[in-house]
């Protein structure tokens, strides 16, 4: 089983590492990397845009849909786990967690893009029943700050030399 694992995982590394398929292969990596995997995109985004940099711009914002859609599958699954957890105790855990987030509301979806506490935020809002719709454009909008930052300080230079 291990050997077959492993096989696939390289197999798939390899076929995302086509150029032809560049920001399909990036929109993938962002996806699976906004939810509770461990996995980082900006690598994907980087690569990409090292190698084709007229693609700035499409792979920030393919990234960027990508791992907003991927921090969205993080609600919804932080929204099942609560409904799981409250029928199975009878009681809810809602109380103390929204203590804590009862000033930032759906707003604190913009530290959505923050290493290791990012995707399970995405997670507890949806755990709170915060407001879907604010808490993906919150998400979105952190997402996409940090591709354009991340990325353009990997190649060094400002996002606005490139041009189509």
């Amino acid at each position: 089983m291990e050997a077959w694992l492993t096989a696939f995982i390289a197999s798939t590394l390899h076929w995302l590492a086509l150029p032809q398929v560049g920001l399909g292969a990036v929109f993938i990596v962002a996806f699976v990397s906004a939810t509770l995997l461990p996995l980082g995109s900006e690598p994907a985004v980087f690569g990409l845009v090292k190698l084709q940099p007229e693609l700035f711009w499409p792979a920030v914002l393919v990234a960027t849909v990508g791992n907003t859609l991927g921090g969205a599958v993080s609600w919804w699954m932080g929204r099942g786990a609560e409904r799981v957890y409250e029928r199975a105790t009878h009681h809810s855990a809602e109380a103390r967690a929204l203590q804590w987030l009862r000033r930032f509301g759906a707003k604190a979806c913009l530290l959505a893009w923050l290493p290791v506490v990012g995707d399970p935020l995405c997670a507890v809002a949806g755990w709170l029943r915060l407001p879907f719709w604010p808490c993906l454009g919150y998400m979105a909008v952190g997402k996409l700050g940090r591709y354009v930052v991340m990325t353009a300080a990997l190649l060094g230079v400002v996002p606005g030399q490139f041009s189509p």
